[in-house]
């Protein structure tokens, strides 16, 4: 494949719900920062020719110890962060313009608090990118779905059948996702994820299956499910 693949990472959110004294990115998790375990899995992916993680101002310059401790040879920048994820990774596609990325190159965006990456999903992710302008992983949502009024109030009933959650990373040609930022911006318009912004300028945007093993660290009890996770990884590897 001549086409190159980038994957940005987001890690510049202050974790708020998270409610630690330390910054949900840099908590320890199996005597790693948890934004390490991300990067390090796409440290391992063959395919991915650089990472660009975005941290906030302040935690560049450990960003970049910690990029040399743990030798992530793959990560040769830093995008600054900025006050809503949107910003952040806009910051990050605005970088990669400066540095001469082709149009039909991949980005990956890729949640730093996201420790698992499954095997194969990046091959999926990038292979399905012939057919369609963007792809990300999604599973299929268990609990019965309610929409409800601003009282609490049920209005509907809705058929989950056809709802995913969606999860990272998701895979677009640079074109697709600057032109998607760009619009995005020129229209004040902010989404929760990539994908709606393509969707946005009229992108098709296919998901793909995704994993429970997906998490992201949101709340202290996930780090929990994902703790167990790295030790069963670990004890299958011995």
């Amino acid at each position: 494949m001549n086409k190159k693949i980038i994957a940005i990472v987001p890690a510049a959110g202050l974790g708020k719900r998270f409610g630690a004294a330390v910054k949900k990115t840099f908590f320890s998790l199996n005597g790693a920062p948890l934004l390490i375990h991300a990067l390090k899995r796409l440290h391992n992916e063959d395919c991915i020719a650089e990472i660009i993680p975005v941290l906030g101002e302040k935690d560049i310059e450990s960003g970049f110890q910690l990029v040399k401790e743990y030798n992530l040879s793959k990560v040769k920048r830093i995008a600054p962060g900025g006050p809503e994820r949107q910003d952040s990774i806009y910051n990050a596609l605005k970088l990669l313009q400066r540095h001469g990325i082709g149009p039909d190159d991949i980005v990956l965006i890729h949640d730093g608090v996201r420790p698992f990456i499954p095997k194969g999903l990046i091959e999926r992710l990038v292979s399905g990118l012939k057919a369609f302008d963007g792809v990300v992983p999604g599973v299929p949502v268990k609990e019965t779905l309610k929409e409800v009024n601003e009282e609490g109030v049920v209005i509907s009933t809705v058929n989950r059948a056809r709802f995913r959650s969606i999860q990272t990373p998701q895979a677009f040609s640079f074109e697709v996702i600057m032109k998607a930022y760009d619009r995005a911006y020129a229209e004040g318009f902010y989404a929760t994820d990539d994908a709606a912004l393509v969707e946005k300028v009229g992108g098709k945007v296919k998901i793909i299956q995704g994993s429970p093993s997906n998490i992201k660290v949101t709340i202290p009890e996930d780090l929990e499910m994902v703790e167990c996770l790295l030790n069963r990884e670990n004890t299958i590897r011995r």
